[in-house]
């Protein structure tokens, strides 16, 4: 069983499970597989799983990042306070019902990369850094460089949509 639709996880770079939940300040902590884990966590609460090639992973439907959605004033503040106590880390968070899609990576101390799409409202709320080579070769993460976004109409919209889910599955 994966996780994706309407959640958000980190990815931690060499962190242990406690290290992880002590960052995200998680209470009343009990062992979980990764199926009743990852189910638990879509209901309420958070789930952190064991490393995975050497990266812990948390998810959390409503509860990874309280009050801190990808496009809020504070969520980088909140990320360089996790990636002080837990280096390296990146952060993804996706809702398929209003096509809100965010990424953020984390290197030595510095936010490196940050990526937040609404396609609901077709509107990038945030983004910081240059896209990764893999953003540029499949076409997503470069959806403020195109020049005169602010003015496409729905063709424009719909071929742009169009090319990223082409994208995603090739």
């Amino acid at each position: 069983m994966g996780f994706g639709y309407k959640t958000s996880w980190l990815a931690v770079r060499g962190a242990t499970v406690a290290e992880v939940a002590d960052a995200l300040a998680l209470g009343g902590r009990r062992q979980a597989a990764w199926t009743e884990g990852t189910e638990a966590a879509y209901r309420e609460g958070v789930y952190v799983a064991g490393p995975v090639d050497g990266w812990t992973l948390a998810h959390g439907r409503v509860d990874l990042t309280p009050g801190r959605g990808p496009e809020g004033p504070d969520f980088p503040d909140w990320l360089l306070a996790l990636a002080a106590r837990l280096g390296d880390l990146q952060f993804f968070s996706t809702d398929r019902v209003g096509d809100c899609h965010a990424w953020a990576k984390v290197e030595e101390g510095r936010l490196v990369r940050t990526y937040c799409y609404h396609g609901a409202h077709g509107d990038v709320p945030f983004h910081l850094g240059e896209p990764t080579p893999v953003e540029r070769e499949s076409g997503v993460g470069t959806r403020w460089l195109e020049d005169g976004w602010e003015e496409w109409e729905e063709s424009d919209w719909d071929e742009w949509h169009a090319a990223c889910r082409t994208s995603r599955t090739s």
